[in-house]
């Protein structure tokens, strides 16, 4: 199996070298373990003219080890791995994988200190990113929080090799009383020791009297030196009701504009020059049983046409999670290739143990019609039913579900997913 990055021989090491650090009989380590395997089914034309099976299986294992209901030294593992059971030639590798994260971390308790060595996923301001480093996060008295983190950014481990490749940020958060915080982020990234991004950012979480809170990010793009990405939202809540009106901004070439980002998949917009504004609102009302609510979006491009999506949506909430739904949507485009109706439904009934075998079953229905046909066919449909149980006083639980859509790319698409969930907590 091919995993990316040596971090794969690493793992392991890091284990013992936790396993030798944290005291022993006197502080018991605590372990946490979940495996989660998946095995997926569909039929594909391999361009032969006959459909072949497909049946790819995906293991995703999840480790915990060390002090984690407390400060102290702990490891931490997520990573997958995907094997072609059909073995037929569909996945260009038979076999593929990789190290999600795999850090060790260690919380200090009089200091507030967090620090983390390792594979780590990172979301302070302008960064949500993957990286192989350390990162560095505490309290600098009671109105200040500092976060910092260096490494090599994952996303580049396969451009042109690493060497060159480099990652480092931090974000700072002003404590404004109780009222929320204000942030400010920075993210550079290099690639072959050329700049591919510096990005810079603000952002706010605020909570004022009267059920009034404000929510955004402002991201300026340093090597375009244009503002990225504006997104901010109000949220008013009324007893019941609650309004979200929300703005957001994007401009392609800042947005996009990565310099020597070699590996954005989107490069390619930010030569087109289109700037996007959403504006919109949901108006929710949740009551004890029923929540009603409507959304408006409205999506306006600089070059190419405007569109807006207007919806409807009713849920049901009974015992034991049971939930029925629906939402009824249209886009209304400035041309006909940009308008569809949307509907759906959706229901969850759980608490089922007992009454059958199964703890619960879910489905899911939608249908969409279009303005304008899309290689001859004017709708789409999708229709989706699942079940499971759980054995060992929950520790194991089984999932089966089905698909069945019908589309313009897709006469008739069937998909089959087993999924089988085992955990293990060993606490102190």
């Amino acid at each position: 199996m091919s995993v990316r990055c040596c971090l794969a021989k690493a793992a392991p090491l890091c284990a013992l070298v936790l396993l030798l650090f944290v005291p022993g009989p006197a502080q018991a380590v605590e372990l946490r373990i979940q495996s989660d395997t998946i095995v997926r089914g569909f039929e594909r034309d391999p361009g032969t003219g006959t459909d072949e099976a497909v049946i790819p299986g995906y293991e995703y294992l999840q480790a915990d080890v060390g002090s984690l209901s407390e400060a102290g030294l702990s490891f931490h593992f997520y990573g997958w791995g995907r094997a072609d059971l059909a073995d037929n030639g569909f996945y260009s590798d038979t076999t593929a994988g990789e190290i999600l994260y795999g850090y060790l971390q260690y919380r200090d308790s009089a200091t507030g200190l967090q620090a983390r060595l390792g594979r780590q996923y990172l979301f302070a301001g302008v960064s949500n990113e993957a990286v192989d480093g350390l990162s560095l996060a505490a309290d600098l008295g009671p109105l200040f929080f500092l976060s910092l983190y260096g490494g090599q950014p994952v996303g580049l481990d396969s451009t042109g090799g690493r060497d060159g490749d480099s990652i480092y940020g931090g974000r700072l958060a002003v404590h404004v009383a109780d009222w929320g915080d204000v942030g400010f982020s920075y993210k550079n990234i290099d690639n072959d020791s050329d700049t591919a991004e510096q990005m810079a950012g603000i952002d706010l979480s605020l909570y004022l009297p009267g059920g009034i809170s404000l929510f955004g990010n402002s991201v300026r793009n340093l090597e375009t030196d244009g503002w990225a990405e504006h997104s901010w939202e109000l949220q008013y809540d009324m007893g019941a009701w609650r309004l979200r009106p929300l703005v957001s901004m994007f401009e392609y070439s800042d947005y996009f504009g990565t310099g020597a980002n070699a590996v954005n998949p989107f490069r390619f917009l930010a030569a087109s020059g289109e700037k996007i504004t959403v504006y919109g609102a949901d108006l929710t009302r949740r009551g004890e049983v029923w929540t009603l609510g409507g959304k408006v979006r409205a999506y306006s491009y600089d070059q190419a046409g405007d569109n807006a999506y207007y919806a409807v949506l009713a849920s049901w909430h009974g015992e034991e999670d049971t939930e029925l739904g629906g939402e009824l949507g249209f886009m209304d485009g400035d041309t006909d290739r940009q308008g569809y109706g949307q509907a759906r439904l959706y229901a969850y009934v759980g608490g089922l143990r007992g009454r059958c075998w199964v703890d619960f079953v879910s489905g899911d229905l939608v249908y969409y019609w279009y303005d304008q046909s899309i290689y001859g066919e004017d709708a789409s449909f999708f229709v989706s039913f699942g079940t499971g149980r759980t054995f060992l006083d929950g520790a194991l639980q089984l999932k089966v579900s089905g698909d069945y859509s019908s589309d313009p790319y897709f006469d008739d698409d069937v998909r089959g997913l087993f999924t089988l969930t085992y955990a293990y907590d060993h606490g102190q």
